[in-house]
């Protein structure tokens, strides 16, 4: 499907607003966003970013909504939902064809992340039926005490460039069903993709008489973001993207004593103890660790391999490299596609060099690929490298294909300690057969992460389960389980319905 097919098909063809209410679309700004395709480095369109009187306005509306909203029943909200999933089942091919091409990952990972967006929406469906408390006992005679959760408000999502759409469905589906609205700021690196799921959305909310300001859209540059970290109008912010950013909005909506759900860095590893089943977890590396090329929060960065299947691994793993295929990643037979931008290629080069410097020795080379086929410049290849963990650059998130192997000796908790040993805390996993190493791996002795997996890779989480990690990767959790409780206020309810009124804790205060 060409590109300009694309568009028309989600209705962006003629689209250069980059703010809107709903189906509303503003521009009252002469700050453009050109965005050009990883694939080929041709430009895709330009849009308008939202200025402050756009923010203002979308906030206003977004207020307005919100007073409606929350006053409608929670499976009615659900209702809504349910329209937005079947929506994108309808627009499926050529909004995860848009993804593939402006953010450059392959095409079955475009459709799956639309796939993730349409889970989301079912999942939250059946829990705008759940969104249950709980009942206490009272120390108090002919006293019931609950607790109950009631919609937050205006949620704030500031969403990063890898992935584009399913983030923010993450954050809406649940905030939506819990009676909350939304203004979201996507990454200027991927705009085009927002535009589209703004339209999507809009179509729904048109199609059932709701308020535009129930969805909201600002793109923009740092500043936007600035803003809704900074607005006590917006009680949840939703953040996605590096440590350092995390930090920043962590601190400016912590000073207005706002909430946070930060899903920020990770420095992903597998173990591999002398117990793996190496022909079943060959695949589910490399995919790890080249998927995306490189540039998921989960990807795989560092093999932490016991020294007796030290070498076994390591030359399955370099037959398995030249085997790749890089390339254009609508072409469903490339394994690897391009980088999001130049920026990305240099941060890619640098640290190849900062790793060598350290004394790490480079067994699959990389570099930038040039010539027919590579015009964008973003095409790089995946590399291997044998290091230390306490190497300064193994220490720190790079957001390429670069995977690091790290020998170890003696049992499986010299691994788990090697594993933990980096600020980040996101995924991890462990490859083995021994239910004894797998069950000190998943127990309080072992993995530090958000996410422990055993014989599957450290990328690829299903819905069902709550997202995110610890340390430096924020301590957020997104998606499945109960997730939503982070988008709505607790309040706990005493009620009296004897005829005396006694006091907690056996106090007396007689007058």
């Amino acid at each position: 499907m060409q590109i300009e097919n694309i568009l028309k098909s989600l209705g962006i063809e003629n689209q250069n607003s980059g703010a809107a209410i709903g189906s509303k679309w503003l521009s009252s700004s002469d700050k453009t966003i050109t965005s050009y395709s990883p694939v080929d480095g041709k430009k895709i369109g330009s849009v308008t970013s939202a200025s402050n009187k756009d923010y203002e306005a979308c906030i206003l509306a977004s207020q307005e909504a919100f007073n409606d909203w929350r006053m409608l029943p929670a499976p009615q909200r659900g209702e809504m939902v349910r329209q937005f999933g079947e929506a994108l089942r309808s627009k499926k091919e050529a909004l995860g064809s848009l993804v593939s091409y402006e953010m450059g990952k392959s095409f079955q990972e475009g459709l799956g992340e639309v796939q993730e967006m349409i889970d989301i929406c079912d999942f939250a469906v059946g829990l705008s039926r759940q969104l249950h408390g709980l009942t206490m006992h009272s120390e108090r005679p002919m006293h019931r005490m609950y607790e109950q959760y009631h919609p937050i408000g205006i949620v704030g999502i500031i969403s990063a460039f890898n992935f584009p759409v399913a983030v923010w469905a993450w954050n809406t589906a649940l905030a939506w069903i819990c009676g909350d609205v939304c203004i979201w700021k996507p990454s200027e690196k991927a705009p085009l993709c927002a535009i589209a799921c703004q339209k999507i959305i809009a179509e729904v909310l048109d199609a059932n008489n709701l308020h535009g300001g129930i969805s909201t859209l600002v793109i923009g540059d740092a500043e936007i973001g600035e803003l809704i970290s900074a607005d006590k109008r917006i009680p949840l912010v939703s953040a996605t993207g590096s440590t350092r950013m995390g930090k920043s909005v962590g601190k400016v909506v912590g000073e207005r004593l706002g909430k946070s759900l930060l899903e920020l860095g990770g420095n992903n590893a597998v173990i591999l103890t002398p117990n793996s089943d190496l022909k079943m977890v060959i695949p589910a590396l490399v995919f790890g660790a080249v998927g995306t090329t490189g540039q998921r929060c989960t990807s795989t960065r560092r093999l932490i391999i016991h020294e007796n299947i030290y070498e076994d691994v390591k030359n399955a793993l370099v037959n398995a490299y030249k085997q790749l295929k890089i390339g254009n990643p609508l072409d469903e037979s490339n394994h690897v596609g391009p980088l999001i931008d130049n920026d990305a290629v240099e941060m890619y080069l640098e640290a190849i060099e900062l790793a060598k410097s350290e004394g790490a020795n480079i067994i699959v080379d990389g570099g930038k690929l040039e010539g027919e086929g590579y015009e964008s410049n973003c095409y790089v290849k995946p590399v291997i490298a044998e290091a230390k963990n306490e190497f300064n650059i193994v220490q720190h998130e790079t957001f390429a294909p670069i995977l690091y192997l790290i020998k170890y000796k003696g049992d499986v908790k010299a691994a788990i300690d090697i594993q933990n040993d980096v600020p980040q805390g996101l995924s991890s996993a462990i490859m083995t057969t021994d239910m004894r190493e797998q069950e000190k791996f998943l127990s309080h002795l072992g993995s530090d992460c958000g996410i422990a997996n055993v014989n599957i890779g450290t990328s690829g989480a299903e819905i069902g389960g709550a997202f995110g990690g610890e340390k430096e990767t924020g301590g957020g959790r997104e998606s499945g389980s109960d997730a939503w409780k982070v988008y709505m206020r607790r309040q706990t309810n005493t009620i009296n319905w004897g005829t005396s009124l006694p006091l907690a804790q056996g106090i007396k205060f007689d007058l």
